[in-house]
């Protein structure tokens, strides 16, 4: 009897160890989480003043400073991860934002703003640059092998398109807003939160998983993806919702380029990336098939709340797929 209640009460303190440890680093994700969302508003407040300023048109704000702006957190958690040594989380990231922005962020703007409409053409250069992508990435990855030489592609690639995306796009000196020397420090300080930020957010991750025995994968598949999507969400929707469709689209579009050339090819300068057959072989391609279904729903320069909620719905399909291969 003794026995017994010495060997309950050893395993209630072990219980109730593991719970406090669980809960001080859900703690500390929240706060980084926090500081790395805030940190990264500041910096796309401030870029976007400071582009506007410079001439540089809407859309193009949308799909170069506001996407690069948004794409921050994943950069940042992406390179974290590998100098602590949890890789595998990098691919898992990268594939879950660009699916999360699609079916959620999308999704989540078309519904609240009831309907995107396009002013210009997806079709001519931005989209094509956006699935190419994804299909360099299948072609990168399908190896399991990411190297030095890929991420040099990847990197030359994203200048091509920025390049592209900068040519003839600047408006007339009489409508630019005066520059604001404050932007560049608050540009210089988000840069800075973002990064203590997600080193802290994957610091975090990397503790739970291993208490709960989570697999890294489906935590940057799913819970790491939402979190750094948030920006993206944010932006899209406080968009539509000022009349600004061009920058929820554009800024769609430009952090899934930047995600899978950037946040790809700069990670993998810091140390070896580790890919997994089940990303390679689900994520990925649902990746791909998603970006189509983004060139479908966009062919018609409108966004409808109906296709809004389909592409939500996905999200929830895919969420549910990521737990059950995963259980």
């Amino acid at each position: 009897m003794f026995s017994d209640g010495k060997f309950s009460g050893t395993t209630f303190t072990k219980k109730a160890t593991l719970l406090s440890s669980i809960l001080v680093y859900l703690a500390i994700f929240i706060v980084s989480l926090a500081v790395l969302l805030f940190s990264s508003d500041k910096f796309i407040e401030s870029a976007e003043r400071l582009g506007l300023s410079f001439g540089i048109s809407p859309f193009i704000i949308g799909v170069t400073i506001v996407a690069f702006g948004t794409s921050l957190p994943e950069l940042a958690t992406s390179i974290a991860s590998v100098i602590s040594g949890s890789s595998e989380i990098v691919i898992g990231n990268v594939i879950g934002s660009n699916i999360t922005n699609i079916l959620l962020v999308l999704g989540l703007t078309a519904v609240i703003g009831k309907e995107i409409k396009l002013d210009f053409n997806v079709m001519d250069v931005d989209m094509p640059l956006l699935l190419m992508s994804g299909v360099f990435l299948y072609f990168f990855a399908g190896d399991m092998n990411f190297t030095l030489v890929e991420a040099c592609m990847c990197l030359g690639a994203l200048l091509i398109f920025l390049i592209n995306s900068t040519q003839g796009q600047k408006s007339d000196a009489d409508s630019r807003p005066p520059t604001n020397p404050l932007d560049f420090i608050w540009v210089a300080l988000g840069a800075i939160g973002v990064f203590a930020g997600a080193h802290y957010t994957i610091y975090a991750i990397e503790n739970v998983s291993k208490i709960l025995d989570i697999s890294p994968d489906l935590i940057a598949l799913t819970v790491v993806a939402l979190g750094t999507s948030l920006p993206e969400v944010v932006v899209s929707i406080a968009a539509v919702r000022k009349g600004k469709h061009a920058i929820a689209v554009g800024n769609v579009l430009g952090s899934n380029i930047f995600n899978t050339y950037a946040v790809m090819g700069i990670p993998r300068f810091f140390g070896d990336l580790t890919i997994n057959n089940e990303i390679v072989s689900f994520g990925l391609p649902f990746m791909i098939a998603v970006s189509f279904l983004f060139a479908l729903v966009t062919f018609s320069n409108k966004i409808s709340r109906w296709e809004g909620a389909m592409l939500i719905l996905f999200y929830v399909y895919y969420i549910i797929q990521l737990i059950t291969n995963n259980a």
